[in-house]
């Protein structure tokens, strides 16, 4: 991949290639566009416009984020615009695990000294996969539901990514994003303008995924596979399909997808499906009604209920009053949306996953890096099943993926299951660092 010359397409166009292209050239050119004649830091030095942080300020749960996040007029959080996955095995030869997790708990440290914990400055996480603890003596303790990631519909044939850890590193400010990456597995030795300890001999880089998500962005990045170049995708809209994301009452609190009890305790669980979506038909085929229809439910386009991309739809997607029986719903419309077959799902009628996932073109092609966080891998599975909607198409003139939600419109790629533990142990953790309270 090549960054686009600097001076031919907008700044967001090429801050989203950047983060893409990864390494200190990519931080240079980035840097170099941003008018920072000195390239001091390019080489660690401070970032124009990117708060330093303290550690002390840090939650004692890395998924902590809603609380450093904006909201937009509806009330709904807006995520950081620019996304990077680091998946890495761990290598710990010719060093005790003891140091080990000492050196990768200081670099995680430091970062959090040259970072504000912010859009504006960092936010991240580290988390590990079931290979990592099934090399290490002893098991899990309850409640802890981390299960080796597997297919979960007869539709699909994923990869599973089991390397031993998942960094996910996100940020507004794409200098920001490519400097801490370079501080964890690159060489570079400071970031913002702060010094970072050296943990990257730690770390046997596995693969690297970015992604983006902001109104407007999808539009600027239609010139890939997988989407007609003139797709009509609304401004506003976040996601290749044509509408936003994230309203606040269709999303988990922070509290109901934390672990509540045991060792650890304060943490969650993270799966990370990566989508492959094919949207010429979407757009070619499907007016604007049925892709509503579609993706919430067919009332929501009866009863005009989404506007262009969603903004009639403030913070509530509207699915909890739609009619329960589903099955009944979808042999009378003859289709069934993709919203309303997830809301199925809620337990107590309260969302069991709080979704941070964003569009990607990795491989120049648009997809979606498709993360949740969940007390429980069982949870995801729960909610999978539902938006599958496996039922409907059994008991419906409804296909396996025909008027089935997105379902044709979207293929899992690969998958992946990590635990992401509380703060005080998220580096290099043992399967049981802690006895129970």
């Amino acid at each position: 991949m090549e960054l686009p010359c600097p001076d031919s397409v907008p700044r967001r166009e090429f801050a989203k290639a950047a983060v893409a292209l990864g390494g200190t050239a990519a931080l240079s050119a980035c840097l170099g566009r941003d008018g920072d004649p000195s390239g001091d830091a390019v080489d660690g030095g401070p970032l124009d416009g990117v708060p330093a942080g303290d550690p002390g300020d840090a939650p004692e749960r890395q998924h902590a984020w809603n609380d450093a996040l904006d909201r937009d007029d509806a009330g709904n959080a807006v995520p950081p615009t620019h996304h990077v996955l680091r998946y890495a095995d761990v290598d710990r030869e010719d060093v005790t695990r003891a140091a080990a997790r000492e050196r990768l708990e200081a670099a995680l440290t430091d970062l959090e000294r040259a970072f504000d914990r912010s859009p504006a400055g960092l936010l991240f996480t580290v988390g590990y996969s079931p290979s990592y603890f099934d090399r290490l003596s002893g098991s899990l303790p309850e409640p802890v539901d981390l299960p080796a990631p597997r297919p979960l519909t007869g539709l699909e044939d994923p990869s599973f990514d089991e390397a031993d850890a998942l960094v996910h590193l996100a940020a507004d400010e794409p200098a920001a994003v490519l400097a801490a990456d370079e501080a964890l597995f690159g060489a570079a030795t400071a970031a913002n303008g702060v010094a970072v300890t050296d943990a990257s001999d730690l770390f046997d880089p596995v693969d690297r995924r970015t992604g983006f998500i902001g109104s407007g962005l999808p539009r600027e990045h239609r010139d890939v596979d997988g989407i007609p170049d003139d797709a009509p995708i609304p401004e506003g809209a976040k996601l290749f399909m044509g509408f936003s994301n994230g309203f606040a009452e269709s999303q988990a609190t922070e509290d109901r997808v934390t672990i509540e009890a045991g060792a650890f305790a304060g943490g969650t669980t993270q799966q990370v499906s990566t989508l492959r979506t094919q949207l010429d038909a979407w757009w070619s085929q499907e007016s604007h009604a049925q892709r509503v229809a579609k993706l919430f439910s067919p009332t929501h386009a009866d009863e005009e209920r989404v506007g262009e991309h969603g903004e009639r739809l403030g913070n509530d997607p509207a699915v909890a009053d739609l009619p329960e029986d589903a099955v009944a719903y979808a042999r009378e419309e003859g289709v069934v949306g993709h919203a309303q077959k997830a809301a199925r799902a809620r337990e107590n009628g309260e969302p069991r996953l709080l979704r941070r996932d964003f569009p990607t073109t990795d491989g120049d092609h648009t997809g979606i890096h498709f993360l949740t966080l969940q007390e429980s891998i069982g949870d995801f599975v729960a909610v999978r099943d539902a938006m599958t909607g496996a039922d409907i198409a059994d008991e419906t003139g409804v296909g396996s993926r025909i008027n089935n939600g997105i379902l044709q419109y979207v293929f899992v790629r690969s998958r992946g299951n990590f635990l992401v533990p509380p703060r005080a142990l998220r580096a290099l953790p043992d399967p049981n660092p802690r006895d129970e309270p």
